[in-house]
């Protein structure tokens, strides 16, 4: 929606004040935590007499937690302040993780994820809206370095999830207790007070937000999105039949494409495509991928080489609905962040238990064929809206009221 022309300038995302890269540098640690667990997830089955369904509740959990506490974020931020906002989340992480790191059972290990969820979304709806505001070279450029940020995580997570997973599977949460510990110093020390919102949040504002049409097809079409990635994520480490240390390198040449192609390859495809389009081709090619995973999930190299090449429409996906999402809504950011998480992680937080139980029932490939169709479910949603957000992201959005949308509260767009 705000589209000006220092969102389209030529300034680096790199070249940021301090603050930001601290925040950044928080934000890599943070999504280690999502694929910090996948190479610990066989051997934890293994080791506490845990089924493969039990195990995935470690995903379950943590996001649905994250989903729900998303809805709380904005109340928080605006009433206590951004920085004081992230460092209580970082703060319960590290908690939260040392905590996991301790347990002794399964269910300890779910429930110590749950807390960590908590902490995730205050830091991750915070995070974003703190970049953007204080980043130099524009919105886009925040935006990328925000994805940067994101993939850097999801690569590193795994392979120090791997390297300490060879010694414990206790190693990856005390990994990141310590990391999370070490950015939240660096939040204290670097990031300066910001001034509070005019107007506090109310607890239902991200739940009104999702009136508006364009906010929420997108916010469904990303429920279909995570659903398929989590499945992904959540479940293909089991076929694989591989080692901690094999299953970090897997999930971590799949996280450096994730983050070279959001950083790289998003913006490319973008300019060619336009957004929509780059949306509808982007989850198609995700469907065909996890469409191969569903069919030779016996075959352990195919199903390796279609893991880590599923880490291309991640990529282009993550940067271009996170860009999307934020210029088609007509509220404050950290409300249409915190209604986005909301939806989006629901369905990241369902899709791991239930591949467990679909292979219970069934057999290992299932899920994987209900991750392709559900994307496909994604791209029927997501063109109900073309129009919108074609003029959402030219901008041509500006000035419409949000009253046109059902919202009661008009709001500036910026956080």
């Amino acid at each position: 929606m705000q589209q000006t022309a220092e969102a389209h300038g030529s300034a680096s995302p790199f070249k940021q004040p301090k603050a930001v890269f601290a925040v950044a540098f928080a934000c890599v640690v943070s999504f280690m935590g999502i694929g910090l667990v996948d190479p610990i997830l066989p051997a934890i089955s293994n080791q506490l007499h845990a089924s493969p369904s039990q195990v995935t509740l470690l995903f379950t959990s943590y996001l649905v937690v994250t989903a729900v506490a998303m809805l709380v974020t904005g109340w928080v931020s605006s009433r206590i302040g951004a920085k004081k906002t992230l460092i209580v989340g970082l703060a319960i992480i590290v908690v939260f993780a040392a905590l996991a790191g301790s347990s002794h059972s399964i269910g300890q290990i779910v429930g110590f994820r749950a807390g960590w969820g908590v902490g995730n979304a205050l830091f991750i709806a915070t995070s974003l809206a703190v970049i953007i505001a204080s980043a130099s070279g524009g919105f886009v450029g925040a935006i990328i370095l925000y994805e940067t940020a994101l993939g850097l995580g999801i690569a590193v997570g795994p392979l120090l999830g791997g390297l300490l997973g060879e010694v414990s599977w206790r190693g990856p949460f005390y990994g990141v207790a310590v990391l999370m510990a070490i950015a939240l110093l660096a939040t204290v020390t670097l990031v300066r007070p910001m001034p509070l919102p005019e107007r506090r949040t109310g607890l239902l504002e991200p739940l009104k937000a999702l009136r508006h049409r364009g906010l929420l097809t997108i916010s469904l079409a990303a429920l279909c999105y995570n659903w398929a990635f989590f499945t992904v994520l959540g479940y293909a480490p089991f076929p694989m039949h591989l080692g901690a240390i094999q299953l970090g390198w897997v999930f971590a040449g799949w996280g450096v494409l994730v983050a070279v192609f959001a950083v790289f390859g998003a913006p490319w495809v973008e300019r060619r495509l336009g957004t929509a389009r780059t949306l509808y081709a982007n989850l198609a090619l995700f469907a065909v991928i996890v469409l191969a995973i569903g069919i030779w999930t016996d075959h352990p190299t195919v199903l390796v080489i279609a893991v880590i090449a599923a880490g291309i429409p991640i990529g282009i996906n993550n940067t271009v609905t996170t860009q999307a999402v934020m210029s088609v809504s007509p509220v404050e950011r950290p409300i249409a962040s915190a209604a986005y998480g909301f939806v989006r992680f629901i369905g990241g937080g369902l899709a791991p238990f239930a591949a467990g139980k679909l292979v219970e029932h069934y057999n290992v490939h299932v899920p994987f064929y209900l991750g392709a169709g559900v994307l496909v479910v994604g791209i029927a949603i997501l063109s109900t809206a073309h129009g919108l957000l074609d003029r959402a992201t030219a901008g041509e959005l500006e000035g419409e009221s949000d009253g046109e949308y059902g919202l009661e509260h008009p709001a500036e767009v910026d956080a």
